[in-house]
C-alpha cells in the first residue's frame, strides 16, 4: 500500500514536470507571436501580395503589347473576307431590315420581348405602333465608306476629324459633343447617333424635368437617325418615348427611332458562337456590326479601351471629353481583339494613329507620326 502511494506521488510530480515543460517551449520557443515577429509576417504578407498586384496589372500591358504587334503588319482590304462576313450577318441577323423597329417588323399585337428581361415582353398597341417608323431607314445602303466613331480618348490630337467626316455615313455612340473645340480631332458630320440610357435618365434626368437641354444637345447632330434603348429593358422605354415626343414637339429635324431586341439578341448569338462570350455588347460593338452589312469599306476610330497610347505610351483619358470610367457592363479588351482579328482579316480598318492629309492624292491617310517610328498604322 505505501508503496503504490510512493508510486502515484512520482507519476503525479512526472505529469506536472512534462506540463511546465510544454508550457516553457511554448511561450519561449514557439513564441514569434510579439509585436515585432507579426510586423516581419505583415511585411512579408505585403511583399507577395504586391507581388500578385504588379502581375495582375502587368497583364493589361502584355496584352496591350501583344495587340501592337498584331496591328503592325500593315493592312490591306480582303474583299473576299468582307464578302464572307457580310454574308455571314446578313443571313444570321439581317441588321438592314431587323435592326430598327419598323411598322412591318412589329405589327400591331406582336410581343416584344426586352433585350434584358426576356420574360417581360410588351404587347404592341395601336398608340405604341402608331411611333414606330414606317419603313426602315437604310433605304440608301449600301454607302461605299462608313466611319464608326467611338468616344476613346485616342482621338485626343488624332487631327482625325476631316477624315471621318469625308465618309458617306458617320456613325456615333451617346450623343458626345463634337464642339468645344473637339472638332479638329472627331469632325462634326453625323448621320446616326445612339443615346445610352445611362444619358436619359443620369444627363437629362429622364426628361421629366427641363427638356430644352436635350433638344439643345441633339442639334449638334443635324438630321441624323437618333437611335433609342426602348426595349433594352422595360424601365427605359418610358424615357425613350419622352425623348421621342419631346424631339417632335420641338420640332427638332432629328430623326428618333428605336432598336430592335430581336435583332441583338440575334447578333449576341452570332458573336457568342464566333467566341465572344460577354453577357452584353457594348453599344459601339453592336453599331460596327451593323456597319458591316450597310458598308462596302467599314474604318474605326476612337476604339482602344487602354489607360496608354499604343504610340508612344503616354496616358489617356478614358473618353476624348472626360475620364469618366464606365460601369463594367461591357468586355471592352475582347471586344477590341475580336475587332483587331476582323481589321486583320482586311473585313475592316481601325485608326489607331494620327491622320494626316496627302495633297497631291486628294485623299486622307492614317499613320503613326513620329511617336511610333516604324509602326504601319
Amino acid at each position: 500500500m505505501r508503496g503504490l502511494k510512493l508510486l502515484l506521488k512520482l507519476l503525479f510530480i512526472l505529469i506536472w514536470a512534462t506540463c511546465v515543460t510544454v508550457s516553457i517551449w511554448y511561450v519561449f520557443g514557439h513564441g514569434d507571436v510579439t509585436p515585432s515577429n507579426l510586423s516581419h509576417l505583415a511585411q512579408k504578407n505585403s511583399v507577395s501580395g504586391s507581388s500578385r498586384t504588379c502581375s495582375n496589372c502587368g497583364k493589361s500591358t502584355s496584352v496591350q503589347d501583344q495587340l501592337k504587334k498584331r496591328y503592325n503588319h500593315g493592312w490591306r482590304k480582303q474583299e473576299g473576307n468582307l464578302i464572307t462576313m457580310r454574308s455571314q450577318l446578313i443571313s444570321s441577323c439581317r441588321g438592314a431590315s431587323k435592326a430598327i423597329v419598323t411598322q412591318a417588323n412589329t405589327p400591331v399585337g406582336s410581343q416584344i420581348e426586352y433585350d434584358g428581361e426576356k420574360k417581360k415582353p410588351l404587347r404592341v398597341t395601336p398608340s405604341l405602333f402608331s411611333i414606330f417608323s414606317k419603313e426602315q431607314p437604310f433605304k440608301n445602303f449600301p454607302w461605299e465608306t462608313c466611319a464608326m466613331v467611338g468616344n476613346g480618348g485616342i482621338l485626343t490630337n488624332s487631327s482625325c476629324g476631316e477624315e471621318i467626316d469625308s465618309a458617306q455615313f458617320i456613325i456615333r455612340c451617346n450623343l458626345p459633343p463634337l464642339g468645344n473645340g473637339y472638332t479638329k480631332d472627331v469632325g462634326n458630320k453625323t448621320n446616326l447617333v445612339t443615346a445610352n440610357p445611362s444619358i436619359l435618365l443620369e444627363t437629362f434626368k429622364g426628361l421629366t424635368e427641363r427638356r430644352r437641354p436635350f433638344v439643345e444637345s441633339m442639334s449638334s447632330y443635324g438630321n441624323s437617325l437618333l437611335l433609342l434603348p426602348a426595349f433594352s429593358y422595360s424601365s427605359n422605354t418610358a424615357a425613350s418615348l419622352r425623348a421621342l415626343y419631346t424631339l417632335q414637339e420641338f420640332e427638332s429635324p432629328s430623326r428618333p427611332v428605336f432598336f430592335n431586341p430581336k435583332y441583338l439578341s440575334s447578333l449576341a448569338r452570332f458573336w457568342r458562337a464566333r467566341g465572344l462570350k460577354a453577357n452584353r455588347l457594348s453599344t459601339g460593338f453592336i453599331m460596327v456590326s451593323l456597319a458591316l452589312e450597310l458598308c462596302t469599306d467599314v474604318h474605326l476610330y476612337g476604339f482602344w479601351p487602354f489607360p496608354s497610347h499604343p504610340h508612344g505610351n503616354r496616358p489617356l483619358t478614358n473618353h476624348y471629353y472626360d475620364n469618366q470610367q464606365g460601369k463594367k457592363v461591357h468586355d471592352m479588351p475582347t471586344e477590341f481583339e475580336q475587332l483587331l482579328r476582323l481589321h486583320e482579316r482586311g473585313v475592316l480598318r481601325v485608326h489607331l494613329g494620327k491622320c494626316v492629309s496627302d495633297p497631291s492624292a486628294g485623299i486622307w491617310i492614317s499613320r503613326c507620326g513620329t511617336d511610333a517610328p516604324g509602326l504601319t498604322c
